[in-house]
């Protein structure tokens, strides 16, 4: 494993030259290189030494910086690391184009084997979630506990507001979105964007909104940043069609991870109806429904999400359990 730390140089070579990714107080940014693909990984010196690794996932259009408040939030609890998907926030795209939740999961599978950190406790949002399930069932070495805000598991029947997003992944309909949305302002894209995905866009700060249309600028002149989205989109949208041991569910089911699940209310994009179900198909799950959240309740509520893994992470002790034990 190759790795550069740089708080302000694109995290490969390979990317064209675009503005700097924002590095937060605090956090650091370095570049690792892995089998088929270079990975960009956000994060915090730890508060001291001993503490237990972490790694968040984000969801689909997002990156590392969507977890930097939790990541503070938890500063003394876990050492943390958030990693940019291939495609996504300062990561190139992966040699292969796979952008599947499989090609997702191989890459962090990769790092935490070339880190040499797991088990760790493993955190993942929206896309991320369906990510983080499928390497927790398949890697359970790998996970020492889960956590899983607003999880893109299969659904029979998507929110109306969650169509657009799936409809992405359909050939042909990014290139008419860009086309009918070549007059919008990046101000009015991010506005639409944190529409969908916050139960009270309001709770934006004014320097977040900032930073967020700082941080689209930069990646909409990235060449491959509607490739990543599409081929991802649609990667969600087939994971939800297979069956037997590789459907998403069933692989929730042999999840041995103590498991944190987090729903959001007011989430446009995974159905709240979903978190019961999810509570039954992980075996060592407790649920925490936030009414007012929408579909990132980790930037929404750090504060909230961070105060139930730190109960999650007592029971655990508690119990005795080492979930990183058998498969």
């Amino acid at each position: 494993m190759s790795s550069t730390e740089s708080p302000s140089v694109p995290a490969a070579s390979v990317l064209p030259k675009v503005a700097p990714v924002r590095v937060g107080e605090g956090e650091r940014l370095r570049s690792v290189g892995l089998p088929g693909v270079t990975l960009s990984i956000r994060s915090r010196r730890p508060a001291r030494e001993g503490l237990p690794p972490a790694l968040y996932v984000h969801g689909l259009g997002g990156s590392s910086q969507n977890w930097s408040s939790l990541m503070a939030e938890l500063d003394g609890v876990v050492d943390s690391e958030a990693v940019d998907l291939p495609g996504f926030g300062d990561s190139p795209p992966p040699d292969d184009g796979n952008y599947s939740v499989t090609g997702h999961a191989r890459a962090v599978i990769r790092y935490l084997d070339a880190a040499g950190r797991g088990p760790v406790h493993l955190f993942g949002n929206s896309l991320g979630g369906a990510v983080t399930t499928r390497v927790a069932a398949v890697r359970p070495d790998l996970v020492r506990t889960l956590t899983l805000v607003s999880p893109a598991l299969p659904e029979l029947r998507i929110q109306r507001t969650a169509a657009p997003t799936a409809l992405l992944g359909v050939p042909g309909v990014t290139a008419l979105f860009t086309r009918l949305t070549k007059e919008w302002t990046v101000e009015q894209r991010v506005r639409g964007v944190l529409a969908l995905c916050y139960g009270d866009p309001a709770r934006v700060s004014p320097e977040a909104f900032g930073h967020a249309v700082e941080e689209l600028e930069r990646r909409l002149r990235l060449p491959y940043f509607w490739d990543a989205m599409t081929r991802s989109a649609r990667g969600i949208v087939n994971a939800y069609t297979l069956g037997g041991q590789h459907g998403l569910w069933r692989q929730a089911e042999r999840v041995l991870a103590p498991t944190l699940l987090i729903y959001g209310g007011r989430d446009q994009l995974v159905g709240f109806r979903m978190a019961h179900r999810a509570a039954r198909a992980f075996r060592a799950s407790r649920l925490l429904s936030l009414p007012d959240a929408g579909h990132v309740a980790m930037m929404e509520y750090p504060d909230v999400v961070a105060t139930a893994f730190r109960e999650l992470l007592a029971e655990t002790e508690d119990s005795g359990t080492d979930p990183g034990a058998g498969s």
